[in-house]
């Protein structure tokens, strides 16, 4: 396999085949707590992405000397630091989007998904490698948040992008309606279970509909 081949197919399964929140449903709560709007998502995505990364290259460049015994307690140190740092970062340069996002920025630090990677991949690859594995599970999670947001804000509120400016700042483009007001529920918790639901349930048709088509070829 390629280098090409093999970064294609790392991506792919970041984004697709083991997403962390659509397939491994990890990070339940900041997904659905925060994904009301466009700009949460993709704010607290970003945040988890840089966080997830990190942590992954910092785990395995320094795994040698890390004792097995205190492992898990050390990934948690690392991953602390690092959210701290993104915090102090949101509470200076984005104030109003860390407003919004709240509690949801420190608690970075409990995302399964990113112990997780930790433990099973960083610890046991090279720091590239690593690197690789947190830009496509962190890209994903941060794709799937971007995508909750946008259709929930959408269907509860009729528009999209809105309060863009929380997060570019300026005059930047503030939202578009396209629909004559909205549907309360899609902005209540049981509309974030709807939408996850719903995605899940559409990535698991689509990847029912391929192996068909494959097992088609095959028979042919």
């Amino acid at each position: 396999m390629s280098d090409q081949n093999s970064i294609a197919g790392r991506l792919v399964d970041g984004f697709w085949h083991h997403n962390p929140g659509l397939v491994q449903l990890l990070g339940l709560c900041p997904l659905l707590a925060v994904t009301s709007t466009f700009v949460n998502g993709l704010g607290l995505g970003l945040a988890t992405l840089v966080v997830l990364t990190m942590s992954n290259v910092l785990v395995s460049a320094t795994r040698r000397w890390i004792r097995n015994e205190i492992r898990i307690p050390m990934y948690v140190l690392i991953i602390a630091s690092l959210v701290t740092c993104i915090e102090l970062i949101f509470k200076a340069g984005f104030p109003a989007l860390d407003r919004s996002l709240g509690i949801f920025i420190p608690l970075i630090v409990t995302n399964c998904a990113i112990v997780a990677r930790a433990e099973v991949f960083a610890s046991r690859n090279s720091v590239a490698s690593s690197l690789l594995d947190g830009l496509a599970m962190g890209g994903g999670f941060a794709l799937l948040l971007c995508a909750l947001g946008f259709v929930r804000e959408l269907v509860g509120h009729g528009s999209v992008f809105a309060r863009l400016d929380l997060l570019i700042g300026g005059d930047v483009l503030n939202g578009l309606q396209l629909l004559d007001g909205g549907f309360l529920l899609a902005l209540l918790p049981p509309g974030a279970f709807f939408a996850l639901g719903l995605a899940v349930a559409g990535k698991n048709a689509i990847d029912q509909r391929r192996r068909e088509a494959a097992g088609f070829r095959l028979s042919i």
